[in-house]
Formats: C-alpha cells, sequence, structure tokens
C-alpha cells in the first residue's frame, strides 16, 4: 500500500507540473502583428501590467465597400519595449509576440505577450 501511494503522488505531482507547463509556460505559437498603435498603458490592482491595443485594418465580408477593423490586445513584457510604444502611439508597428493557452496575473491581462518591435513607421 505504501508503495502504491508513492507512485500515486508521485504521478500526480509530474501531471499537474506538465499540466501547469502546458497550459502557462508554453509558447503555442509565435508571429507578427501589424496595425496602428491604438494605446499603451500600465496597468492593473495588485499586478501592475504593460497592456495595449494594435488596431488592424482588413476587408470585411459584412457589408459591400466597407471597412472592418480588427483589435489585437497584448501585454508587454519589456519596460523598453512599453516606453517605445508609450512614446510612439498613432504610429503603425510591426510586433513579435508570443502566445500561451493561458494567462499569469504578473505576464498581463492576455495570452500575448509582445517581446520586440520588428518596424515603426507614420501612418
Amino acid at each position: 500500500m505504501k508503495k502504491f501511494l508513492t507512485i500515486f503522488i508521485t504521478i500526480l505531482i509530474l501531471s499537474t507540473g506538465l499540466f501547469v507547463y502546458f497550459k502557462y509556460y508554453y509558447v503555442f505559437a509565435t508571429g507578427v502583428k501589424s496595425g496602428v498603435l491604438n494605446y499603451a498603458v500600465y496597468k492593473g490592482n495588485l499586478f501592475k501590467t504593460y497592456e495595449g491595443k494594435l488596431i488592424q485594418q482588413g476587408f470585411g465580408a459584412q457589408k459591400s465597400g466597407s471597412f472592418q477593423s480588427y483589435e489585437f490586445a497584448f501585454s508587454v513584457d519589456d519596460s523598453a519595449v512599453f516606453h517605445q510604444l508609450e512614446r510612439n502611439s498613432g504610429k503603425v508597428f510591426d510586433l513579435h509576440y508570443r502566445e500561451y493557452h493561458g494567462r499569469l496575473p504578473w505576464r498581463g491581462h492576455s495570452v500575448y505577450i509582445v517581446d520586440s518591435i520588428l518596424a515603426m513607421r507614420d501612418q
């Protein structure tokens, strides 16, 4: 019985560790989003994080002749990247991001974490 309990607890700890890793620390996807920076803010009650929103323009199929706007809400993990975004609101950015399955309160309010700015230009 003691051996069974030891094996069971070991399997439980390992499976919990794997779940936490894949849910919160495994990078599910990486990519680049382009658009106009709508805002960049430093917010939070307990954990202050850097947040932003990018507005992507595209053609939508809702009405003929109209534009459909796409919003990309993201968090930023590097204060230097955030300060560059903050100083250049309203410009067009190409942002490199990592996507996770879950969010952590100290990492940000989004599963998308911007880690670098690839390009910045005026509209």
